[in-house]
């Protein structure tokens, strides 16, 4: 199973701006697409984000558009959610898993291959 370790949550306030990382281990991150969900104690796990292995592709709910970039660096094996102008119901476990694609290599964010992981815990408050 592909080990995916998530970290860069914290306290931030309103309008404030973090970034997330999600790094592999123990392999190459170069031929997987990687995918961001989120979920707040009480609610639903909501799909947020993806990127495609080259990093061609990317893919944003309408929730996160324009204010959340995906990105990746494949030399440091990580995956990276930068978040701006954040909001209170922005707050959540941030979490990352591989995810399938297509058959045009674009992303199906709502298509994860294994579990998501445990996550990293992005508090949004003044």
């Amino acid at each position: 199973q592909l080990q995916l370790v998530e970290s860069g949550g914290g306290l931030v306030q309103p309008g404030g701006s973090l970034r997330l990382s999600c790094a592999a281990s123990g392999f190459t991150l170069d031929d997987y697409a990687i995918g961001w969900s989120r979920q707040a104690p009480g609610k639903e796990r909501e799909e947020i984000s993806c990127i495609s292995s080259s990093g061609g592709f990317t893919n944003y709910a309408d929730s996160v558009k324009g204010r959340f970039t995906i990105s990746r660096d494949n030399a440091k094996n990580t995956v990276y959610l930068q978040m701006s102008s954040l909001k209170p119901e922005d707050t959540a476990v941030y979490s990352c898993a591989s995810v399938f694609t297509n058959a045009q290599d674009m992303c199906i964010m709502t298509a994860p291959f294994g579990a998501w992981g445990q996550g990293t815990q992005v508090t949004v408050s003044s």
